[in-house]
């Protein structure tokens, strides 16, 4: 059983900072794009940022300029540094690995984006922004 182990979520006062991260498999984290996801209590699921391990990060316009993706290869990690957060903001957040979903879909139903299935989630860590 394949894992995606997330960390760093919290309550946060509007306009601070939290730092999420995601641990994958090693082999994993070598040949899948990775990204981020959020879901909001009512909302369907919606890309965040994703990384497709060569240096290409795609963002959801809602995002830009406040997050930023990251990876570290000593660790296989990716990051979601967030800054300057919002209530709308608040969700439970989900790591994701796919092996061809490497820039932010369009739309997500659950754990469809774009019509297909995406490969691996993680159980998703709170944010919560007040």
């Amino acid at each position: 059983h394949v894992q995606l182990v997330e960390s760093g979520g919290g309550s946060v006062q509007a306009g601070g900072s939290l730092r999420l991260a995601c641990t994958a498999p090693r082999y994993i984290y070598n040949d899948y794009c990775m990204g981020w996801f959020r879901q909001a209590p009512g909302k369907e699921r919606e890309g965040v940022a994703i990384t497709d391990g060569g240096g290409s990060a795609s963002y959801a316009d809602s995002v830009k300029g406040r997050f930023t993706i990251s990876r570290d290869n000593t660790k296989n990690t990716i990051y979601l540094q967030m800054n300057s957060l919002q209530p709308e903001d608040t969700a439970l957040y989900y790591c994701a690995a796919d092996s061809r979903l490497c820039v932010v879909p369009q739309r997500c139903s659950g754990p469809y984006c774009d019509g297909r299935l995406v490969g691996l989630w993680g159980q998703g860590t709170q944010v919560t922004v007040s």
